[in-house]
């Protein structure tokens, strides 16, 4: 019996099959803290997300702005009829009920000049704006006869203006707009849906003298995230001029390529749109519709996301711990050196620490330099720790090499985008070529 054990003993520290074994069976054990460690970077991430939004909320969020449109009520009449029990017959009565119709403008022009700053918390920062925003334009084409309305049952002395917006909170200036040298004042009306409304007070007599009135308003708000537009005119222009240097335009319709600037300094961009490009007219009746999806503008984005790059090195650990646990499982075949399953075990944590000190480092500096520490840090404490295993300078040069190698490999697969793919494919058929003829030298047979 004691024989047997002996033999066991003796196969699994000389057996290749028993050394493979036990390694694959300590790289699934360190798949448990690496998953820890990619939990701890969504953590963070959620973490900024929640801050960002709660200084967003208190700025002002994202701005969609949808109108100047005019609102004219109508009447209508519904027949009811009412059943008499003595002379046991039906009398038609005619009851009054009040619509509304929602015409846009016929043609719209925005100018809006954004300023932009960057407001921090702790070790968290966003970017928020002020924008001063201006609306010319001019409405035409108030056609009721498309839904058979007669001229004496417009009730236009009642009419109004409505503004719609995603930030009442933002808004920094009393909101007035000029229509044939008369002004009027824009009220919030009590709205719990996601744009709130703004209405004028009766536009009496503005029909009277002009059915095709021009008009101009002026808004100041502040916002974050981003700033889109509803394109309601006829004929929609808009320009936005802002110092911000990576925007990202969005929404149904792009920028103009032909104008459309962007440098250091900020951006310009313009955008055209007309009401062939649009899937909705200049009038409805009885409700007005949300437009919101047809929204288009920019959004103000900070270009270096951290948490994204530390996230997407994490998703590379399988492949640096398995690499580095199968360098040093053919040191030790090769060089018939014992290593302990103890020692590939603490190798492997080391690599996992990677990652802390990545994401604990670029909490506080940039990226390039927290990677740069964390990955000298590791590989220095690795080599160090391997030169005390391996007795000896050719190997403990030999893993410093590859893991230098391995993390300037992922730090380039991770800077690129559209051909992160194609660099990591390559350098991951050169790194199992390499594997292949070094395991030409193994003695398989020897079990």
């Amino acid at each position: 019996m004691e024989t047997k054990k002996q033999k066991i003993g003796n196969w699994f520290r000389t057996s290749i099959s028993a050394r493979m074994l036990v390694v694959g069976f300590i790289f699934l054990i360190l798949l448990i803290p690496l998953g820890f460690v990619k939990d701890l970077i969504r953590e963070r991430e959620t973490r900024q997300a929640e801050v960002i939004q709660e200084i967003n909320e208190k700025w002002g969020n994202e701005v969609v702005l949808y109108g100047p449109i005019i609102k004219v009520p109508y009447k209508t009449y519904t027949e009811e009829k009412i059943f008499d029990e003595q002379t046991k017959t039906f009398t038609k009565n005619y009851k009054e009920v009040l619509n509304h119709a929602y015409f846009l403008p016929k043609k719209l022009d925005i100018k809006s000049k954004v300023n932009t700053k960057q407001l921090e918390r702790g070790i968290y920062e966003t970017v928020v704006y002020s924008a001063d925003i201006t609306m010319n334009g001019k409405f035409s084409e108030f056609n009721f006869s498309t839904a058979d309305i007669p001229e004496k049952d417009i009730v236009w002395d009642r009419a109004t203006l409505l503004l719609q917006t995603s930030n009442l909170k933002g808004i920094r200036n009393e909101i007035q707009i000029s229509m044939n040298q008369q002004e009027y004042t824009l009220k919030p009306k009590f709205d719990e849906s996601y744009m709130s409304t703004l209405e004028s007070g009766f536009l009496k007599g503005l029909f009277a003298k002009d059915k095709n009135p021009a008009f101009s308003l002026n808004v100041l708000i502040n916002g974050s995230e981003s700033l889109r537009f509803v394109p309601v005119g006829g004929e929609t222009s808009v320009s936005m001029h802002s110092d911000w240097h990576s925007p990202s335009f969005n929404g149904n319709y792009l920028p103009n390529d032909e104008t459309k600037k962007i440098s250091d300094n900020g951006f310009e961009a313009h955008w055209t749109v007309l009401e062939t490009n649009r899937q909705f007219g200049q009038q409805f009746f009885n409700n007005l519709p949300n437009l919101n999806k047809f929204a288009f503008g920019t959004s103000l984005i900070i270009p270096i996301d951290d948490y994204q790059k530390t996230e997407r090195t994490s998703k590379y650990g399988i492949l640096i711990i398995g690499l580095t646990l199968l360098v040093f499982l053919l040191i030790q075949i090769i060089s018939k050196i014992a290593i302990h399953p103890f020692q590939y075990f603490m190798i492997g944590l080391a690599l996992v620490m990677f990652y802390t000190l990545l994401i604990s480092i670029s909490e506080h500096q940039n990226f390039l330099l927290a990677y740069v520490i964390a990955g000298v840090s590791v590989v220095g404490l690795i080599t160090a720790y391997s030169k005390t295993i391996l007795k000896n300078k050719k190997f403990p040069l030999l893993v410093f090499g590859s893991l230098t190698a391995l993390y300037a490999f992922i730090f380039v697969i991770i800077q690129l985008e559209n051909y992160a793919l194609l660099v990591g494919s390559i350098g991951l058929f050169i790194i199992l070529g390499i594997v292949m003829f070094t395991s030409k030298k193994i003695d398989w047979g020897n079990q």
